[in-house]
C-alpha cells in the first residue's frame, strides 16, 4: 500500500467510529485519549486556518467542521453515560472539574457560561454573518469574473488551460462560501447543545445520586455536578477554538503569506501609529490610581519597537535598490566581453521584428508608471499564434532618440513598415471628423469629433479619420458615440496589422522545422508520409508562406501536411500544392469570411471567365494572366468598384472564380486591392448561403 493509499478510508472509518461511540460504552482510558484527540484536533484546525493565504487553500474546512462537531457531541454522550453510571469519566474530566475551576461548582458554571456566551453571541454570530455576506457577494460577482476570464482568453493573456483553472477557482470559491454559510449553523447549534446537555446532566446527576444511589444533596452535587461542569468545559474549549477558526477562515483576505507574517509585516509599516500608541500608554501611567509600572512597561515596549522599525519609504527604496543591483549583477555575469566576436555580432545583428519608440513614450513600457505596452506585445504573440498558427519572434522594444517626439516605428528585418504617433496625455478618437453643412452649403458648427480639441490624424490600420484628443475629453468623446482608443492599444493594433500582413516573411526555416516536429509528435504517420514524399523543408516553408500571404491560417497543420504528403509525390511545384491545400481547407476559409453563414460574392461573367482561362500562362512564380494591359486594368478596376460598392452597403465581398483561374486572377487583383480575398468555387463550404453582389463583365477584349 502506498504512502497515501490509506487516505480515502480514514474519514469514512472515523465517521463510523463516531456513530459507534454514541451507542457503545467506552472505557475511561480510551475516553481520555479521545478527549485529548478532540483538543489536539481543534488546536491543529485553528493553526491551519492562520497559515493559509486564501480560504480555498483550506476548502475542506466546512466538511471538517461537521465531522468535528459530530465527534464532540459523541464524546458528550459517552462522558454523560459514564458520569451517570459510575460517577467517574476519566482523569481529563476530573482534572477540569477539580484543578481548572478549583472544585467550585459556581465558578465552573460561570466560566462555562462565559465561554458559551463568547462563542455563541460574539464569534459564531459574526462568522455566520460574514459567511452569509461572502456567499452572496461571491455569487453576485461570478458573472463578472467569468466575463473577465473570457476577455483575458480572447486577448491572449491566458491560454485555455489557464482559463479553465481560473473558472474552476471561481466555482470553488462560490461553493466554499456557500458551504461555510451553512456550516456556521453547526457551530451555533453546537453551542446551544452544550448548554442543554449541561443542564440535563446537572438535573440528571442530582436525581440519580439522591434517588437511586441514596446520596444526600450535597454529596450528589459534589460528585455529579463538578464532573458535569468539567465535561462541559472539556467540550466547550475545543468548540471555542473551532469557532474562532471558522471566523478566521471566512474573514481571511487573499494575500501572499500566512496570517502571522501578514500581521507582522503590516504592523511594521505603522511606525508612526506605534509611536503615538506607546506615548499614549506611557502617559496613562501618570493618571491617579493607575499602576505606573505596567503602563510604563507596555508604553516603553511600543516606543522601543517603533524606534527599531525601519522607515517604510526607506525600506521600499532599499528593497528596490537591492532588486535592481541583483538584476544588474546577473546581467553582467551573462554579458559577453564587449570586444568579443559574440558581442560585436550581437550589436550588428538585425532583429526580425522591432518596435522603436521615441524618448517621451518610455512611460508606455515603464510598469512603475502604469505602462502596459510590453505586456500587450506579449499577449499579441499568443494571439497571433492562436489565429495564424505561427509563433512570431520576440518583439525587441527599444527607444530611439532619432525619432521625432511622440513617434513610434515598426521594423521588419531592419526595414520600416509602419510609423505612427502616440502623443503623451492624449487618446485616439475615431469618428466623423467633418463639419456639418446646411442645405445651402454653408458650414455649420461641427457635430462630430471635429468639435473636440486636438490634432486631426488618420487611424494607422484602416485609414479612418481620427483625432488625438487630450485625456480629459475622453468622456465627452464617448458621449458623442466615437471610438476611444488609448495609446498602447493604438501601437499594439498597428503592430498586429503589420505582423498579420507580413506573416509569411516572419515564418523562418527554423520555425517551419519546429512546426514539422510538432506534427510528427502529434501524428507520427503523417510525419513519416511527408518525409517519404521527399518534399524539402524549403518546399513546405514556401507553401505555408503562400497560405499566410493570402491570410489563410495554418493552424490545422496535420491536415495541411496530409495533403502535402499526398500531392508531394506527384509534384514539387508550389502553386499546385497551395491550391490542393486550399481546396482541403476551403470550408474553413470561406466560413471565416462569411457572416452568419452568408457569403457575399463577386463572380465573373461566363465569357469573361472563359477569356481569362484562355489567357492563363505558366511562369517562374506560378501562372499569370496574359491579357492586354488595358483589359487587365479594366478587369481589376471593375472588381475594385464592385467591392467598394458592396462595402458601402455593409458587405465584405469576395471574388469567386473557377479553380484554374484563381491563382492568376488573385495575382492581378492583389495589385489593386491586396486585402480582397479570391476564392475558387471548390472552396465554398456547403453550409454557406452564397449571395451574388456583382457580376464582372469587361466586354470583348481586343487581345487575349
Amino acid at each position: 500500500m502506498g504512502k497515501r493509499a490509506w487516505a480515502p478510508i480514514v474519514v469514512p472509518a472515523a465517521v463510523i467510529m463516531i456513530v459507534v461511540m454514541m451507542v457503545v460504552p467506552l472505557p475511561t482510558a480510551l475516553l481520555d485519549l479521545l478527549l485529548a484527540v478532540n483538543i489536539a484536533g481543534a488546536v491543529l484546525v485553528i493553526l491551519a486556518s492562520m497559515q493559509v493565504s486564501r480560504p480555498l487553500d483550506f476548502a475542506v474546512f466546512p466538511s471538517l467542521l461537521l465531522i468535528l462537531t459530530l465527534f464532540r457531541l459523541a464524546l458528550n454522550i459517552s462522558t454523560t453515560r459514564l458520569i451517570m453510571l459510575n460517577g467517574y469519566a476519566g482523569k481529563v474530566i476530573e482534572a477540569f472539574g477539580s484543578f481548572v475551576i478549583g472544585g467550585s461548582l459556581v465558578v465552573g458554571l460561570i466560566v462555562f457560561l462565559i465561554l458559551v456566551i463568547v462563542q455563541f453571541l460574539v464569534i459564531t454570530n459574526g462568522a455566520g454573518r460574514v459567511a452569509e455576506v461572502g456567499a452572496r457577494f461571491t455569487l453576485d460577482a461570478m458573472p463578472g469574473k467569468q466575463m473577465a476570464i473570457d476577455a483575458d482568453l480572447n486577448a491572449g493573456l491566458i491560454d485555455e488551460a489557464g482559463a479553465r483553472k481560473r473558472r474552476e477557482d471561481v466555482a470553488a470559491e462560490a461553493d466554499f462560501y456557500g458551504a461555510m454559510d451553512g456550516a456556521s449553523k453547526f457551530v451555533k447549534g453546537d453551542a446551544m447543545a452544550s448548554v442543554i446537555i449541561t443542564v440535563i446532566n446537572l438535573l440528571g446527576g442530582l436525581v440519580i445520586g439522591v434517588l437511586q444511589q441514596g446520596m444526600d444533596v450535597a454529596e450528589a452535587v459534589s460528585t455529579f455536578s463538578l464532573l458535569t461542569v468539567g465535561d462541559g468545559l472539556v467540550s466547550q474549549l475545543p468548540a471555542l477554538l473551532i469557532s474562532i477558526a471558522s471566523g478566521i477562515i471566512v474573514t481571511r483576505a487573499a494575500t501572499a503569506g500566512d496570517m502571522g507574517s501578514d500581521v507582522v509585516v503590516q504592523f511594521s509599516r505603522q511606525r508612526n501609529s506605534m509611536r503615538l500608541g506607546g506615548a499614549a500608554v506611557a502617559l496613562m501611567s501618570l493618571l491617579p490610581g493607575l499602576p505606573m509600572v505596567p503602563f510604563l512597561a507596555v508604553g516603553g515596549a511600543l516606543l522601543f519597537a517603533a524606534y527599531r522599525l525601519p522607515d517604510p519609504e526607506e525600506a521600499v527604496r532599499r528593497a528596490e535598490e537591492a532588486e535592481r543591483e541583483r538584476k544588474e549583477a546577473e546581467a553582467r555575469e551573462h554579458m559577453p566581453n564587449p570586444d568579443s566576436p559574440e558581442a560585436i555580432l550581437q550589436e550588428v545583428q538585425v532583429e526580425s521584428l522591432q518596435l522603436e519608440i521615441s524618448y517621451d513614450l518610455m512611460d508606455l513600457v515603464d510598469a512603475n508608471r502604469g505602462g502596459d505596452l510590453l505586456d500587450r506585445v506579449k499577449a499579441l504573440r499568443r494571439k497571433v499564434a492562436q489565429d495564424l498558427g505561427i509563433i512570431i519572434p520576440l518583439v525587441r522594444t527599444r527607444d530611439n532618440i532619432e525619432l521625432p517626439p511622440s513617434t513610434y516605428s515598426i521594423r521588419l528585418h531592419g526595414v520600416e513598415l509602419g510609423r505612427g504617433q502616440a502623443p503623451v496625455g492624449h487618446v485616439l478618437v475615431i469618428g466623423d471628423d467633418q463639419p456639418a453643412l446646411s442645405a445651402g452649403g454653408a458650414v455649420q458648427p461641427a457635430n462630430g469629433i471635429a468639435a473636440l480639441p486636438g490634432q486631426p490624424t488618420t487611424e494607422p490600420v484602416f485609414g479612418l479619420p481620427a483625432r488625438w484628443v487630450p485625456m480629459e475629453y475622453r468622456q465627452q468623446a464617448e458621449v458623442l458615440g466615437a471610438t476611444v482608443v488609448d495609446r498602447s492599444s493604438v501601437i499594439t493594433t498597428h503592430l498586429a496589422e503589420v505582423v498579420r500582413t507580413n506573416a509569411s516573411r516572419l515564418l523562418s526555416r527554423s520555425d517551419t522545422k519546429t512546426l514539422s516536429e510538432l506534427v510528427k509528435a502529434q501524428a507520427p504517420t503523417v510525419g513519416e508520409e511527408l518525409d517519404a514524399s521527399q518534399l524539402t523543408l524549403g518546399d513546405v516553408q514556401t507553401v505555408l508562406a503562400e497560405l499566410l500571404d493570402e491570410q489563410v491560417p495554418i493552424t490545422d497543420l496535420v491536415r495541411i501536411f496530409e495533403v502535402l504528403s499526398e500531392k508531394g509525390q506527384a509534384t514539387k511545384e508550389t502553386e499546385p500544392l497551395v491550391e490542393s491545400v486550399r481546396s482541403m481547407l476551403g470550408p474553413a476559409i470561406s466560413g471565416a469570411l462569411a457572416l452568419d453563414n452568408r457569403l457575399p460574392v463577386i463572380v465573373l461573367d461566363p465569357m469573361t471567365e472563359h477569356r481569362i482561362l484562355e489567357a492563363i500562362r505558366p511562369g517562374s512564380a506560378g501562372t499569370f494572366l496574359a491579357l492586354d494591359p488595358s483589359v487587365s486594368e479594366q478587369l481589376a478596376m471593375e472588381i475594385a468598384r464592385m467591392a467598394e460598392q458592396a462595402e458601402q452597403r455593409g458587405d465584405s465581398a469576395v471574388v469567386v472564380c473557377s479553380p484554374q483561374a484563381r491563382p492568376g486572377l488573385r495575382r492581378l487583383v492583389s495589385q489593386v486591392i491586396p486585402r480582397l480575398p479570391v476564392l475558387s468555387y471548390a472552396e465554398i463550404g456547403p453550409q454557406l448561403v452564397v449571395e451574388t453582389v456583382g457580376v464582372v463583365n469587361v466586354g470583348n477584349p481586343a487581345t487575349v
